[in-house]
């Protein structure tokens, strides 16, 4: 996993340099990505990762289709466009440079698959159902109907969720009390 992990890294930062962005723009202050999400508990953690992985998915697949295609080699335009090895093209060339960013990306691409399908699995199943309520046909009169039918049940749902949240909190209390009392 660690070399997993480090390869992204390194395959990142080579692709980062291939790209010609000025500095004040791809460090203007506004990440793509807000930073505050780790304060909150860990399953919130975990579908905020989930939906950022399912993005850079999407992303790297987006920049995938910009690449120009591979010229092939029977075409006079592939001897032209040809880099010399490690000649630091941009992301966009063609010729040898072009394909090893589609390698790159590509790798990338498998990686971040790989981790979203081993690791986040539940909330990509959470992530799906979230986005089926964005969905709902709001201006339906059947589905009105049918919400405020179901409101009461799903507050009371909602309420004591939080309910056995503090419950949980106030029995680690207890027994952490219970424990550090001295024995007479």
């Amino acid at each position: 996993m660690v070399t997993a992990v480090t390869a992204a890294l390194c395959l990142s930062l080579w692709l980062l340099a291939l790209q010609k962005i000025p500095a004040r723009e791809r460090f203007n202050g506004q990440p793509v990505f807000p930073k505050d999400w780790s304060a909150g508990p860990m399953e919130a953690k975990r579908l905020f990762m989930a939906g950022v992985l399912e993005t850079y998915e999407k992303l790297i697949g987006q920049m995938l289709q910009q690449l120009p295609a591979p010229p092939t080699p029977l075409t006079p335009q592939a001897e032209s466009n040809e880099l010399p090895a490690g000649g630091g093209g941009e992301a966009g060339g063609g010729g040898e440079a072009g394909g090893g960013v589609r390698a790159e990306l590509s790798y990338v691409l498998k990686k971040v698959q790989e981790l979203r399908r081993h690791r986040y699995q539940e909330q990509e199943a959470l992530l799906q159902e979230l986005r089926a309520l964005g969905q709902l046909q709001m201006d339906n009169r059947v589905v009105q109907s049918k919400a405020l039918w179901e409101l009461p049940w799903l507050y009371e749902e909602a309420s004591s969720l939080h309910n056995v949240k503090m419950e949980g909190r106030r029995r680690r209390r207890q027994v952490r009390r219970v424990r550090t009392r001295p024995s007479a």
